[in-house]
């Protein structure tokens, strides 16, 4: 795991929105690296409207377990380091604060690798 990571601060989160999240996550794979991205279960992970891009597979959790999913583990992170007991004055003050934690956490590599270490993933290795 290379402690990288690719986000986008959207107002809505649906099948167009998860979209863009792959074609912004196909984007950070190193050339002639495949990426996997983990993903729950919601509605918009599992439509068949989504066009994967080539480099990237997608692997679906069991239902209701967001222990195993690992950006479950990173907004914990996020909300208890920097997002936490905040009131926000309006909707751009959301984003900045939100675009303000994601470039901290993405800064740390290291950090990013613990957060989201998976012993499980590692089978066949």
């Amino acid at each position: 795991m290379q402690g990288k990571g690719a986000a986008l601060m959207l107002p809505v989160v649906n099948t167009a929105a998860m979209q863009l999240h792959l074609e912004e996550i196909s984007l950070a794979v190193a050339p002639g690296s495949h990426g996997v991205v983990i993903m729950d279960r919601a509605g918009w992970h599992e439509t068949k409207k989504l066009i994967v891009p080539e480099n990237l597979a997608i692997v679906l959790l069991p239902a209701r377990s967001p222990e195993l999913n690992s950006a479950e583990n990173v907004w914990q992170y996020l909300r208890q380091n920097w997002l936490s007991n905040r009131v926000f004055e309006d909707f751009n003050a959301i984003l900045d604060a939100g675009c303000d934690a994601w470039n901290r956490l993405i800064a740390m590599p290291d950090t990013i690798r613990s957060i989201g270490w998976r012993d499980w993933a590692l089978t066949g290795r």
